[in-house]
């Protein structure tokens, strides 16, 4: 499914403090070990799967809860946000979103997460290296070269007042699948 929307720009309106979580997904087969012609279907390893039902407690255990979670299509990506919206019991609004292949568009998802109504206070996307540094740092400082790094299975939290493909954001936190872990 591709979310739809309507254009976010310079006149963006409120989200009435939006909280925008990405999740990089967890530790999957390595390219070498597997069809390097089909990455989209290269799954996660089971130490993989193992780490997410972890993050997951972790979650829970903070009293994360998400209004909408949208995963990336390719395999590794789906399977870390099923299981962790199966932890969560959140199985019925999670959803796949085209922009959120590696090399997807920040601008298509910013326009189609501001076109959900209601507009969802606490979103999680579940997706790939390089482009979530990138887009934390967009978000953030309004470039995308801002030396963040999202390490697989790690989660980052960014408070917004308006939704925008630009500097809109605060980082509020960034933590290790190490570190989920220990808060379960």
């Amino acid at each position: 499914m591709t979310l739809r929307g309507h254009c976010a720009g310079r006149g963006a309106v409120p989200c009435s403090g939006m909280n925008l979580y990405l999740l990089r997904h967890g530790l999957a087969v390595e390219r070498a070990e597997f069809d390097y012609a089909n990455d989209a279907a290269r799954p996660l390893t089971p130490k993989g799967r193992r780490q997410l039902r972890l993050v997951g407690a972790g979650l829970r255990a903070m009293g994360l809860r998400f209004d909408a979670i949208f995963s990336s299509p390719l395999l590794r990506a789906r399977q870390t946000a099923e299981i962790v919206a199966a932890g969560l019991k959140l199985k019925k609004r999670l959803a796949v979103a085209d922009e959120l292949k590696p090399g997807g568009s920040v601008h298509k998802l910013v326009k189609s997460i501001r076109g959900l109504k209601p507009v969802p206070e606490n979103v999680l996307l579940v997706g790939h290296e390089p482009d979530f540094s990138e887009w934390i740092s967009l978000f953030v400082t309004g470039s995308g070269d801002g030396g963040f790094v999202l390490k697989k299975g790690g989660l980052a939290k960014l408070e917004l007042e308006r939704l925008r493909a630009g500097k809109c954001a605060l980082l509020a936190w960034l933590v290790t699948p190490a570190q989920l872990k220990r808060m379960r």
